[in-house]
């Protein structure tokens, strides 16, 4: 049996994550604001417009945040902010940036800064975006300049948000930005975020001795979507290699493998401090030989607990699972994001209290885990689902910019503020986790991914 209190080690990072797009209101000169002025590209036509108003009053935010006891927030810089065009450098968006970061600090709310998360320039994409190879070194600039103005300010830098689910989401499926499918342009897209990531890593170690720098990746547990098909064991295989194994890979012993194609790139040999993990769901692949796209989506196991229009499935043991497989990269690991869209917030109690649960298990089992970031801190724009999709602690009210503190981040505020979970407090929110959080323990062993 588990003990009666389950205990987090000293010093654990308790925070949220955002991204400036999705929050901050008033981004108009990124590749995202033009894709959302197309009709049919965003979920009842919605637009990011004004967001979350962040722009303007993060702080009142951030106020919530440490209220709700937490001690760190990740959020993202906008490049179209300070770089809105070529070479040319905003010193009124660089001040607001250093006010929004020196206002964490305040608040003893340790920053987590990314510096690309899903959106470009508009000049940038008129280049090509990562499609251009130019578009490492704008990005190495870019980075540059940051880290020369904000960098007494953090200390933990994520350089790339998701890069498979980037080049997934944007050149395969096409319902990003630009817009594309085509396999082999999503491949090149990949190679060159992460050698961006590469530079990045190097050239931020050189300004800032002391920073700790990471890539976050998406890591979905895969699983075939018919256990007893060969053929569908293998292709879920493939797609655990690609989706989650090729990065890993690369940012570690610097190697690309195919698709990728076959290279060692020295800038790449242990490029990260940690490694951030980004978990949401459990992903089922299996072949479709009628239609060959549906092969590339992973499907639902209609049988588990499913979140707002099925967006997932709750499945908190693939987090302990993803979190031993990704302890062989040696490094310190944070969960970066963790979250499900659940409008009414009867999910997400449970959602939480069985996530936890499984990362005190890898943590008792040596996985070195150091933080846990919830996605998200409040409601915001969700890419191409637009507003639909509510993941936020805090409800916001878009039309009248009202926040109301959801159950849920009154649960997560115990937790934070306790640094443990107990099972008066899992009776008190979520009793029907009783079992998962303090039952019998589940075997040691844990299964091989894909």
């Amino acid at each position: 049996m588990y003990p009666s209190i389950l205990s987090f080690p000293e010093g654990f990072l308790w925070g949220t994550a955002t991204a400036s797009h999705q929050v901050e209101g008033g981004n108009t000169n990124n590749d995202w604001y033009l894709w959302e002025q197309q009709p049919g590209r965003i979920r009842n036509g919605d637009r990011a417009g004004t967001a979350c108003d962040w722009w303007n009053r993060a702080e009142e935010d951030f106020d919530r945040a440490r209220e709700l006891g937490q001690n760190t927030h990740r959020l993202s810089l906008e490049w179209s902010r300070l770089e809105p065009r070529p070479g040319e450098w905003d010193t009124s968006a660089f001040a607001r940036y250093r006010q929004v970061l020196a206002g964490l600090r305040q608040r003893h709310l340790e920053p987590m800064v990314t510096l690309f998360h899903f959106t470009l320039p508009i000049w940038v994409a008129e280049r090509g975006g990562w499609m251009n190879p130019e578009t490492i070194s704008l990005f190495s600039r870019y980075v540059e300049h940051v880290v020369r103005e904000l960098g007494d300010l953090v200390t933990l830098w994520c350089t790339i948000n998701e890069p498979v689910v980037y080049a997934y989401q944007g050149y395969l499926r096409g319902i990003w930005p630009p817009g594309r499918q085509s396999f082999p342009e999503a491949v090149r897209v990949l190679r060159h975020l992460l050698l961006a990531h590469g530079e990045a890593y190097r050239l931020i170690h050189a300004l800032q001795g002391e920073a700790q720098v990471g890539l976050v990746k998406n890591m979905m547990y895969v699983e075939p979507w018919r256990p007893d098909s060969w053929l569908d064991r293998k292709w879920a295989g493939f797609m655990n290699r690609l989706y989650n194994e090729l990065s890993l890979i690369a940012v570690t012993e610097g190697r690309f493998l195919p698709p990728l194609g076959r290279a060692t790139v020295p800038k790449l040999i242990d490029s990260i401090d940690f490694l951030g993990v980004n978990y949401y769901t459990r992903a089922l692949f299996g072949v479709d030989k009628r239609r060959w796209m549906n092969s590339l989506n992973p499907r639902l196991n209609t049988a588990g607990i499913i979140s707002d229009y099925e967006y997932g499935e709750v499945f908190p043991e693939g987090l302990y699972r993803i979190l031993k497989h990704v302890q062989r990269c040696g490094k310190p690991i944070y969960i970066t994001e963790n979250g499900l869209p659940d409008a009414d917030d009867d999910l997400r109690p449970y959602f939480i209290l069985t996530h936890l649960q499984q990362v005190w298990r890898a943590i008792q089992e040596g996985v070195p885990v150091r933080g846990y970031y919830h996605w998200s801190l409040l409601d915001n724009f969700e890419w191409s689902e637009g507003y639909r999709m509510r993941f936020g602690l805090i409800e916001v009210d878009f039309a009248t910019q009202r926040r109301r503190v959801r159950r849920s981040g009154r649960l997560y505020a115990e937790i934070c503020q306790t640094n443990a979970i107990t099972p008066e407090l899992v009776e008190r929110y979520a009793p029907e986790a009783m079992e998962a959080v303090f039952g019998a323990r589940l075997p040691s062993a844990v299964k091989e991914m894909g």
